[in-house]
């Protein structure tokens, strides 16, 4: 017999995406888990951000809790497709993004910054 779901584990309701706006440059925070239930709300998000037109889009991971195959397709499909124009920067530094990231090798490909003070300022 199956048991109820349990509604406050389903990882959408604890998945967010804050935006800020820095004029030019939108910094979307995402908070939660980054997987195959999520990814797509994250893609949305950007694309959202990106209709505003901004010259820079930060993308802050430093609140993700964890980082699936799907979050990491979503970056990388947004690194080269959906930029539109804008500069898109990665902020990843803690192990939960960083482990998935080197694992793949794709610190070599995506633009990754430590801070969000350092993807504001391009260093």
């Amino acid at each position: 017999m199956d048991e109820p779901t349990d509604p406050s584990a389903d990882p959408a309701r604890e998945f967010r995406v804050e935006r800020e706006d820095r004029p030019p440059v939108a910094v979307l925070t995402v908070h939660g888990e980054v997987d195959l239930v999520t990814a797509p709300l994250l893609t949305a998000a950007v694309d959202e951000a990106l209709d505003g037109a901004p010259p820079v889009l930060v993308l802050d991971l430093a609140a993700v809790e964890f980082l699936a195959s799907a979050g990491l397709t979503a970056l990388v499909t947004l690194t080269e497709h959906r930029a539109r124009g804008a500069s898109l920067r990665i902020v990843a530094s803690g192990r939960a993004t960083m482990r998935p990231i080197q694992l793949t090798g794709l610190e070599q490909t995506l633009p990754l910054y430590p801070t969000v003070e350092a993807a504001l300022a391009g260093s």
